[in-house]
């Protein structure tokens, strides 16, 4: 191979390792956005307080985790999808398992919470 044939490769490459590095940023960045809804969740039971009828504030709030749910599983899916197509070259990509474990776990944890807030 040529030499400009292997600086092309290279710079290829780090291309690769820069998406799957944005990849993670990516997949962070809706994390934080899941958690972010189950707060919102959390803090319109503060708001509300003893609003009546307690359904509805909770039927809200409940809404909220929902979508912390879908956006958790929506997060793993895409980072998994886009990582399958990729090749780690001089970066270590994160796991695709890792990043499935930590999306479950985040969904099982704010379904907790939505089953705290309709218990309160």
């Amino acid at each position: 191979m040529s030499s400009s044939n292997e600086l092309a490769q290279d710079r290829t490459d780090w291309a690769e390792d820069r998406t799957i590095l944005a990849n993670e940023r990516t997949f962070a960045g809706w994390m934080r956005t899941g958690m972010a809804s189950v707060a919102l969740a959390v803090g319109l039971r503060a708001v509300f307080g003893e609003f009546e009828p307690t359904w509805a504030a909770k039927a809200i709030a409940t809404i909220f985790i929902i979508l912390a749910v879908y956006i958790f599983w929506a997060a793993q899916e895409a980072a998994c999808k886009t990582l399958g197509r990729l090749n780690d070259n001089e970066a270590h990509a994160q796991p695709m398992n890792r990043m499935r474990v930590l999306s479950i776990v985040f969904a099982f944890g704010a379904i907790a919470v939505g089953g705290i807030l309709w218990a309160l």
